[in-house]
């Protein structure tokens, strides 16, 4: 006999419920919270500026039809276009992440929570547009910073328990559904017309991780959050005509999220939402490079340093022992050939032998000029990635997050250099105090890449102040950004 499912329109998934009673009823009351999501906005922003250095970037963005005129569009910073909230949530959110390096979240899932500012900075920009020209107020950063805390909420939270990658799917899935329910928000959407856009990003297809790995590691990974953010903006603005939803996307027995890509498994939570992700951040300051690695190119650096006061060359390397946690032995232990700038920055190996050849790692040196150098090769063939378990045990504890990474150099000769440790990147919450003063000159760096100093100064001046920040329009803000 045939068992008939039955056609009864369940309740919205748990799941759904939550994000979206977190985004329109959780005030963000927290300083810290608040301060963290500033230095996140100009670190992202300025991560964006340089990648307008790259035409393999800016190749990619502008309207999508040549010759568009949107009124009131969203400006995206540091060019002259103004466009759809679509279009231009792709190119923020596309420059922001070209380089790897912006904000990090590590966990069972990896991720960028700041990847979610171009569907709200575009969002909000065009919002605020639409606003001043209709005679009403226009939204203000504050709510760019508020949206910011809860998508980094969103996106972190979730990725706390869950490892998509560990059924190859990519991380921006977490952009997507995060950007959705946060622009979302500020477009003005009802709790149910919330609950189908939510409902609509689960139910997308979701990208696969193959553009990350070998063989197959290419340039989408840098485009692929700008996709995530704008595809967010797009559901939103579907949901907000009144489109129906898909209550139990996640949990519909054969056709849901859960038995179709998520191996049966329901989500698993550690925490409720609120600021928890936003406060403990992971910046990349130093370094643009996958952050599984930070932490062993600061070790490199400093076995760099050792090398030039003992005289040695790296030609005079027999063995480098690089002790890690498991994360980076399954996202960017890399043997054989790179082939390209996206290859080498998710390769543990290559990132640590530029530093102990040059004493530097920075976005030129995975350009083809510098990994050319066949000392980098040489290298590279020396080392060897071995896991340390209590490395991974701390990598999980909520109370230290850390992601350490030892490296030893063992020369020809039978000598070696002292093992060299660091647990905790100079983005780590732990380090906010010696971080911050060099994220902020990462910005001031960023910003003379691409304006004058008039307009550097007057971006400065409101950037740096988190009052005179918050109370400015949003359409303002990214008036100063406009070449």
């Amino acid at each position: 006999m045939s068992h008939p499912v039955s056609n009864v329109r369940p309740a919205p998934d748990g799941v759904l419920v939550d994000i979206v009673d977190y985004v329109l009823n959780h005030p963000i009351e927290s300083p810290l919270a608040l301060e963290t999501a500033r230095h996140c906005l100009i670190d992202t922003l300025g991560c964006g500026l340089e990648a307008l250095t790259y035409p393999a970037c800016t190749k990619l963005m502008g309207p999508l039809v040549p010759g568009t005129i949107v009124p009131n569009g969203a400006k995206v910073p540091g060019t002259s276009y103004a466009l759809d909230p679509v279009q231009a949530a792709f190119n923020i959110g596309t420059m922001i992440r070209w380089l790897d390096f912006n904000d990090t979240w590590l966990a069972a899932e990896w991720g960028h929570p700041s990847d979610n500012l171009g569907g709200i900075l575009a969002t909000a920009d065009w919002l605020s547009r639409n606003a001043v020209a209709a005679g009403k107020p226009p939204l203000t950063m504050k709510d760019v910073l508020v949206g910011m805390v809860k998508a980094h909420e969103i996106q972190g939270c979730i990725a706390l328990e869950n490892a998509f990658n560990a059924v190859g799917l990519d991380h921006v899935l977490l952009v997507k559904v995060a950007s959705t329910a946060v622009v979302g928000q500020l477009l003005g959407l009802t709790r149910d017309e919330l609950i189908n856009a939510v409902s609509l990003a689960f139910v997308d297809g979701q990208a696969l991780r193959t553009y990350r790995h070998a063989p197959n590691t290419g340039s989408r990974k840098s485009w692929a959050a700008g996709d995530a953010t704008s595809r967010a903006v797009r559901l939103a603005l579907i949901a907000k005509t009144g489109e129906m939803g898909y209550p139990s996307v996640l949990t519909a027995p054969t056709w849901g999220f859960y038995d179709v890509l998520f191996a049966g498994k329901p989500f698993k939570f550690q925490r409720p939402y609120g600021t928890y992700v936003m406060e403990n951040v992971l910046f990349k300051i130093a370094f643009p490079a996958e952050f599984h690695a930070q932490t062993a190119v600061e070790a490199a650096m400093t076995l760099h340093r050792q090398l030039r006061q003992t005289g040695r060359r790296v030609e005079d390397i027999r063995r480098v022992t690089i002790r890690t946690h498991a994360a980076a032995l399954r996202i960017i232990d890399k043997k054989g050939p790179l082939d390209n700038p996206a290859d080498r920055d998710h390769c543990i190996q290559y990132m640590v032998a530029v530093a102990l050849i040059h004493g530097r790692l920075t976005a030129p040196d995975y350009e083809d000029a510098i990994a050319r150098d066949p000392r980098i090769d040489t290298l590279r063939a020396t080392m060897d990635c071995v896991e340390v378990p209590q490395y991974t045990r701390d990598y999980h504890d909520p109370e230290k997050r850390s992601i350490a990474n030892a490296l030893t150099v063992a020369f020809h000769d039978g000598t070696t250099l002292g093992e060299v440790v660091v647990e905790y990147p100079i983005g780590h919450k732990r380090r906010r105090q010696d971080g911050t003063p060099l994220l902020i000159e990462k910005f001031r760096t960023n910003l003379a890449r691409r304006f004058p100093q008039k307009q550097q100064e007057a971006i400065l001046a409101v950037s740096l102040d988190q009052a005179t920040l918050e109370n400015l329009a949003v359409n303002d803000y990214v008036d100063l950004y406009v070449i």
